[in-house]
């Protein structure tokens, strides 16, 4: 298995962010399943199981609240009844995001919507219990998740909610050609990454203190792919991936930012080490 070639670290100052002194960022676990390393990297065994991650992430900011992904939802059993028999696996579901926002206090009106990596089931199934709650999409993943075989769970999750369709200007943000900045003050951009689905997207997060945070979704399924630089096994690729060749120029474009921030794949389930659980005292103290 020959690794991908390195890239050039990244050699400029990080993107000018303004983040609010209140800001805070969240994990919300709210499950995970089973699957063998190598159906998930090259070169990984299938004597090493690895538990994806099924997770939502807060960022608490005074300007309104957002979650990225959505998770597991109450209905999970039913979710992946919906997915095809190949792709099922063994999980095990915990609390939602919805419930874990409202165990911990915290006041609905002030969630501005889910921004959704991208739209598969394991994403966005936790949409049932945030009812009312706008879904934040961009134009080419709406369209992929109305139309693909693989949008059966977010059509019924997404019954309901408004989608705030948003788009992206054409202001690079480190190495991505087009950003969209979602409070206006770099603390939160998105950049279009369009391999996985037609309209994935990863989410940087610059809070006031503390690392700043790439949000990767799918982009790689564990952090092997970042630090070994290897894809995913060629047939996951042609089952999963919309553009492959895509999805490997933004994964090298991923891969020049390591040590510059905490790069957090979706399902890698230590990625989200260190990135502190929502707790009553903090959901109450304003932003």
């Amino acid at each position: 298995m020959t690794p991908l070639p390195r890239p050039p670290a990244w050699a400029e100052p990080l993107p000018e962010a303004h983040p609010p002194a209140g800001m805070t960022v969240h994990h919300l676990p709210t499950g995970t399943y089973e699957t063998r390393a190598a159906l998930a990297v090259r070169g990984g065994s299938f004597r090493d199981k690895r538990q994806f991650a099924a997770s939502a992430v807060l960022v608490r900011h005074p300007h309104g609240d957002l979650l990225i992904d959505a998770g597991f939802g109450a209905h999970v059993a039913e979710h992946v009844s919906m997915l095809p028999r190949l792709v099922r696996a063994p999980y095990r579901a915990g609390r939602t995001a919805g419930d874990q926002l409202d165990a911990a206090g915290h006041a609905r009106d002030r969630l501005r919507g889910v921004l959704l990596t991208h739209s598969h089931w394991d994403h966005s199934s936790g949409l049932d219990r945030l009812p009312g709650t706008p879904i934040w999409m961009n134009a080419a993943e709406r369209l992929y998740a109305a139309t693909d075989p693989d949008g059966k769970v977010f059509r019924r999750v997404a019954q309901g909610h408004e989608v705030h369709e948003y788009g992206f200007d054409n202001h690079p943000y480190l190495g991505f050609p087009a950003s969209f900045d979602v409070y206006g003050d770099g603390s939160v951009v998105v950049v279009p990454a369009g391999g996985h689905t037609t309209g994935s997207v990863i989410v940087f997060v610059a809070p006031p203190t503390g690392p700043r945070y790439a949000f990767i979704g799918d982009l790689t399924w564990q952090l092997d792919g970042i630090r070994r630089r290897v894809e995913r096994p060629w047939l996951l690729s042609r089952l999963a991936d919309s553009d492959r060749r895509q999805l490997r120029q933004d994964l090298l474009r991923i891969i020049a930012l390591d040590g510059l921030m905490r790069i957090v794949p979706a399902h890698d389930l230590g990625s989200y080490d260190g990135v502190p659980l929502l707790t009553p005292d903090v959901a109450t103290h304003p932003a």
